[in-house]
């Protein structure tokens, strides 16, 4: 997330899903991270106000011994790929 906030295109990952974004097609990112509501919480908010990137809704992980930890909920997976090919972020995206 943070390679693509930032812009910096140096695997063959984020190669393929800023190409993807050029061909103006949805990119869907299912976030899992230790960090996601610390270090990577501003990553993810400039991805949320960029056109083509739809987010799988995430919880905290376990706010006891990781508290600043997400992971996504699979079962808004399908769900999520269906709003984002119609433009839309489903929502709440945070459970």
């Amino acid at each position: 997330m943070a390679k693509l906030a930032c812009d910096i295109i140096d695997t063959p990952a984020v190669m393929a899903a800023k190409s993807h974004l050029r061909n103006g097609s949805p990119l869907v990112i299912a976030p899992s991270t230790n960090n996601g509501l610390s270090g990577n919480a501003e990553n993810i908010g400039k991805l949320l106000n960029r056109k083509n990137y739809y987010f799988v809704p995430f919880r905290q992980d376990n706010p006891i011994t990781k508290p600043r930890s997400i992971v996504f909920d699979s079962e808004y997976l399908i769900k999520t790929i269906k709003y984002a090919l119609r433009g839309e972020q489903i929502s709440p995206i945070l459970l």
